[in-house]
């Protein structure tokens, strides 16, 4: 909605991410002025990051690259800026990555969420949304997922990182009466994404006639939520940073800490995802299928009562709809525009 952040400041951490960059297009088509930063890591190709800087180009928007987990980097940041909100997406993501480098997820995940919570405990009034994930329900098997349900097995360390910062940020809440919000996101896809998804590797697999490992034999099912409703839910979110102890999400009454899941509400098999993918792709899939990888998840599937209760808005858009407008974009940054 052009104009409803209109005269707001907002921070958006990982601002060259597939989110955070999607984030601050969207704040400022709707009025926001944003200071975005990020590290630029080489997790993927930096290359497609400053891709998404160049076309972040705007007289309201401002570039700074720095490492978050650095002491005092983002606090500096941050005074100086004076925003009136911050979006935290800055973290090193991918569950299979986190079995070979550890360490990656210690440092942007802890120690970079902590550096978040120092700063925000030095301007309590200012709301932080920060981004957790659908993997912190981890080996449950109760579905759909609701936010109050246990979160104590976690089945990868990046899922033990983010449940980890919902802990953070919950003492933190208590102990400074900061005001918290975590997005529990359920596979986001679309245009501009991150080359280490699903729907990125098969698409690009299914076009170069490449072999695609498919896990579980397919008989694995995601709540796919597509990105633009993604930011959506975050815009709104930013909008009504918080009540009083009734208030949809809140962990516990008396501490202004809010969990939401965000998610599309309707999972999809893989092997189905796979057959839209060959249909709009008119390839067929050399398939070569396998075991359940070491800390997947066989299912997940996002209650989001709560998120609707609080903004009045829940993703809804068809798996289909969306991969299709991913592969427009893909087929376009393939041939080089």
């Amino acid at each position: 909605m052009a104009g409803a952040m209109e005269g707001q400041r907002v921070l958006v951490t990982g601002a060259a991410g597939f989110i955070g960059f999607h984030l601050t297009q969207r704040l400022l088509t709707e009025g926001a002025t944003v200071l975005g930063v990020d590290n630029l890591n080489t997790y993927y190709d930096p290359a497609l990051k400053q891709a998404r800087l160049r076309a972040l180009t705007h007289p309201r928007f401002t570039f700074e690259a720095l490492d978050i987990a650095t002491q005092g980097s983002l606090a500096a940041a941050w005074q100086s800026f004076a925003p009136d909100s911050v979006a935290h997406l800055a973290a090193q993501a991918g569950v299979r990555y986190s079995l070979k480098e550890p360490r990656a997820y210690g440092h942007s995940n802890l120690d970079g969420f902590l550096e978040v919570l120092e700063a925000s405990r030095a301007d309590p009034a200012t709301p932080v949304l920060y981004a957790s994930s659908s993997s912190v329900y981890g080996a449950n098997t109760k579905v759909p997922f609701h936010e109050t349900d246990p979160v104590d097995r976690p089945v990868s360390l990046y899922a033990a990182t983010k449940r980890a910062n919902e802990v953070m940020a919950q003492s933190y809440a208590a102990l400074f009466g900061l005001r918290l919000t975590g997005l529990r996101f359920f596979t986001v896809y679309g245009p501009w994404g991150r080359p280490d998804m699903a729907y990125w590797g098969f698409t690009e697999a299914l076009l170069d006639g490449r072999e695609i490992n498919v896990f579980n034999h397919g008989r694995v099912w995601r709540d796919f939520t597509y990105v633009d409703e993604v930011t959506e839910a975050i815009s709104r979110l930013l909008r009504t940073p918080g009540g009083g102890p009734d208030e949809p999400g809140r962990v516990v009454p008396e501490v202004p800490h809010r969990l939401f899941n965000i998610g599309n509400h309707t999972p999809v098999a893989v092997g189905d995802f796979l057959a839209i993918l060959e249909r709009l792709t008119g390839r067929t899939a050399l398939r070569r299928d396998l075991p359940m990888q070491p800390g997947d998840v066989e299912r997940t599937w996002a209650d989001v009562s709560a998120l609707q209760a609080a903004t009045g808005f829940s993703p809804t858009t068809p798996l289909d709809v969306g991969l299709a407008r991913f592969v427009e974009w893909y087929r376009g940054w393939r041939a080089g525009g």
